[in-house]
């Protein structure tokens, strides 16, 4: 399928640049077909450029049954202070019924967090992603530096791109680091998830989420059970299968 530009080209282009600036190459080449993908956590920053960019900015985010209260409070608090219709995204119950059935609630514990989240995030996502041509994420690279450092500005999406249909991913916040994230919030004073008031810094599902101690990482309070240069769920597997 041919390309309407050339995307490592571009990658090298804005890597340096700054995520407003990756944000209007987007809109520029995608216009209301770019999608912002909301997780609950800080990515309220990359919501905000998009809208300061777009009152139209489509946003959606993964409801995998299993969040924290608070997430879902944070997810209609941004829904409220940017009047945006954000569309949430469900597991499909006739895969996820079988499933409980059969493992129980917390079979992650014992085999791996990726069937859980092959049912719960990745599914709905590869859905959702099916309808589109581009999306952005809040992606960091020193977010995790066993899967994320290599995370490019623009590329293209190796995990949900098809033969017949290339899927393309900004990552606006790729060189941010998570002070500046956070000066962004406070500067702004932008609602936030206050499970970041107890010790949360990376924030996922409830059993599968903890606080971190002094100097911890963010990642290592993700599925802390499992080898740290997995940590993916699978909405990113790309930067595993650009590690391999």
């Amino acid at each position: 399928m041919s390309q309407p530009f050339d995307v490592a080209a571009l990658a090298a282009t804005y890597a340096n640049k700054s995520p407003q600036d990756i944000l209007k190459l987007a809109f520029e080449h995608f216009g209301d077909d770019l999608w912002i993908s909301f997780s609950g956590a800080e990515d309220v920053v990359l919501v905000d450029m998009a809208w300061k960019l777009n009152k139209q900015v489509k946003v959606f985010s993964l409801d995998t049954g299993r969040l924290h209260p608070e997430t879902y409070r944070f997810i209609d608090q941004v829904r409220e202070q940017y009047n945006l219709p954000i569309e949430i995204l469900s597991p499909d119950r006739a895969k996820l019924d079988p499933f409980v059935k059969e493992k129980g609630l917390f079979s992650f514990y014992k085999d791996g967090h990726g069937e859980c989240c092959g049912i719960r995030k990745i599914e709905p996502l590869r859905r959702k992603l099916a309808t589109v041509s581009a999306w952005a994420t809040g992606q960091r690279r020193d977010q995790s530096p066993g899967t994320r450092s290599q995370v490019a500005a623009l590329e293209i999406d190796s995990a949900f791109s098809t033969p017949e249909r290339t899927l393309y991913k900004f990552n606006p916040l790729a060189q941010m680091t998570s002070e500046e994230v956070w000066g962004y919030i406070r500067m702004l004073e932008l609602p936030y998830n206050s499970l970041h008031e107890r010790g949360f810094i990376s924030i996922g599902c409830e059993p599968c989420t903890r606080p971190v101690l002094p100097n911890q990482h963010e990642r290592e309070g993700r599925w802390w059970w499992e080898e740290s240069t997995q940590k993916e769920c699978g909405l990113h597997a790309g930067n595993l299968i650009t590690k391999a």
